[in-house]
């Protein structure tokens, strides 16, 4: 019977060889344009700026090496962090952190990581490439870390093998003004109390955080919920372990029956094409890499509306806030490194995702109010990556950074009609859109252009707009998987754009192949 199979196999892709063949090759060049309106005279939700969170788990070398060199390192440090590393990330005006995991906090143990250095036990990261842990960076070297960033802390909790106490007692130790625990941070080097805006209970825990069933991590959430508790007059902001992409029977359990100890329900959804384990290169790819993990990032809207449906049929006022506190591109791990350190480069087509998703999450603005792309320094989708003293910024960074004044802007609706960019299988919206009112009163929008082999026209008619002028950026490169590199740090970094300009009451721009691009309305 498998002999019979495979010849049947044989067969059927012979005679669809030509085909396959036809549909792989590009579409014609002609010229489609992508239509809309700007709605700026019914505003919608705040783009909140926690949607730029980044995510440092100890995981290869984003804690250790990327992040913290210690003291007595010759790369120029702070408290033992690397200025070059702070100096960048502080460009991108980073609002949360998310640590220490990810996986690697359900084993946790909070205690492990504080008092003097040489007194903290040495573990084996049982999660990632089975190295010691030095537990050189705990509590303290945490906080420290999102003073120098200026974000606010989030912290996920151990629920995988831990208790409610164990918990409950970290809480107290960072945020408690009196008490044991708090004589106990002072005799640490801290007398006054941290804020912690964030605590997550616990971390996938359909996964490495226990291989619980809904029903069962649901009550065991509202069980830890109980004992998270916040000093008089604070508040700490509880975010429950939430679905693994397109579980939404998990979202309902939640919503159903824990809805009323939780502030938020994350969602986690990586961007891998062919499914798990990722198996395709993050650097050594053609057109037929680009499209299949293109369409693999636009399924996140699917996700989005999907889990939020399913959160309204709960929660209609919305109290209940959506955090996608792990998403980004994940592919095979570089060729020579650690498997479990999960090291990969960084290409122009990370820039397009990273523009997509952010694009995205503005449809969905009233009910996700945080995300985190995973990871920070050296780890999946990075902002920087690092080797010895060297230092690069990825065209994922750059992206960020010309998000920023999306931060807590107002939505504006924007209706898009875009023609399509299909290769072969793969068939997806050509241009995806976003604009905001910024804080400081500027309208800005972001375009993405997925196709790699032509520019797109977009011309969006402006509703309740007055402008006199366009500035902008560009963000692309000479090829799909065009990247930077410590040789080459600019190959792809923002250039002034030229290609957009205001006409009658509409915006008019020439989106260039494989972009992003970042528009001011004056």
């Amino acid at each position: 019977m498998r002999s019979a199979t495979r010849r049947w196999k044989a067969v059927v892709t012979a005679c669809l060889a030509p085909v396959l063949a036809l549909m792989a090759s590009p579409a014609p060049l002609t010229a489609q344009e992508a239509t809309g309106t700007i709605r700026a005279d019914t505003p919608g939700p705040v783009y909140s700026r926690r949607i730029f969170t980044q995510f440092a788990e100890h995981l290869g070398y984003g804690i250790y090496g990327g992040l913290y060199v210690g003291e007595d390192s010759p790369i120029p440090n702070v408290n033992g962090f690397r200025s070059d590393v702070i100096g960048a990330l502080r460009e991108l005006r980073v609002p949360v952190l998310r640590w220490p995991g990810g996986c690697f906090a359900d084993e946790y143990n909070w205690r492990e990581g504080i008092g003097p250095k040489a007194d903290r036990p040495v573990k084996i990261n049982t999660h990632w490439g089975g190295v010691e842990e030095p537990n050189a960076v705990g509590t303290h070297e945490f906080f420290e870390l999102a003073r120098q960033l200026g974000a606010e802390a989030f912290i996920s909790g151990n629920v995988g093998n831990g208790t409610p106490r164990e918990s409950a007692e970290w809480v107290e130790y960072i945020t408690s003004p009196a008490g044991s625990l708090a004589q106990m941070r002072a005799e640490n080097g801290r007398e006054e109390p941290w804020t912690l805006e964030f605590f997550g209970i616990g971390n996938e825990l359909w996964g490495c955080g226990g291989n619980m069933r809904a029903e069962y991590a649901a009550d065991v959430t509202r069980r830890f919920s109980t004992f998270i508790k916040a000093p008089a007059g604070t508040k700490i902001t509880k975010i429950a372990a939430g679905a693994n992409s397109g579980d939404t029977e998990w979202t309902r359990v939640f919503m159903d029956v824990a809805r009323d100890h939780i502030d938020g329900l994350s969602l986690h959804y990586y961007s891998i094409a062919g499914g798990w384990p990722p198996s395709i290169s993050a650097t050594d790819f053609a057109e037929e890499g680009w499209a299949h993990q293109l369409s693999a990032t636009w399924q996140m809207d699917r996700l989005l509306a999907e889990h939020t449906a399913v959160m309204d049929e709960y929660d209609p006022e919305k109290r209940v806030f959506l955090a996608v506190d792990e998403w980004g591109a994940w592919y095979a791990p570089d060729p020579g490194t650690n498997p479990g350190f999960l090291q990969q480069g960084n290409t122009l087509r990370d820039a397009v995702l990273a523009g997509i998703n952010l694009n995205i999450f503005a449809r969905y603005a009233d009910r996700v109010r945080l995300t985190a792309i995973a990871q920070m320094v050296n780890v999946l989708q990075a902002m920087v990556i690092t080797d010895g003293p060297q230092m690069v910024r990825t065209p994922t960074f750059h992206v960020f950074a010309m998000y920023v004044p999306f931060q807590d802007g107002t939505v504006l609706p924007l209706d898009l009609n875009t023609p399509d960019y299909t290769f072969g299988p793969y068939t997806m919206p050509a241009v995806s859109a976003a604009a905001v009112r910024g804080t400081d009163g500027h309208v800005y929008v972001a375009l993405t252009n997925g196709d790699p082999n032509r520019a797109i026209p977009v011309s969006l008619s402006l509703a309740g707009v007055t402008a006199h002028s366009v500035s902008g950026q560009v963000l692309t490169g000479d090829a799909v998987n065009a990247r930077n590199s410590f040789a080459d740090p600019d190959a792809v970094a923002p250039a002034p754009f030229g290609g957009a300009r205001l006409a009658e009451g509409r915006l008019e721009v020439t989106m260039p192949a494989k972009s992003v691009v970042m528009l001011k309305l004056d």
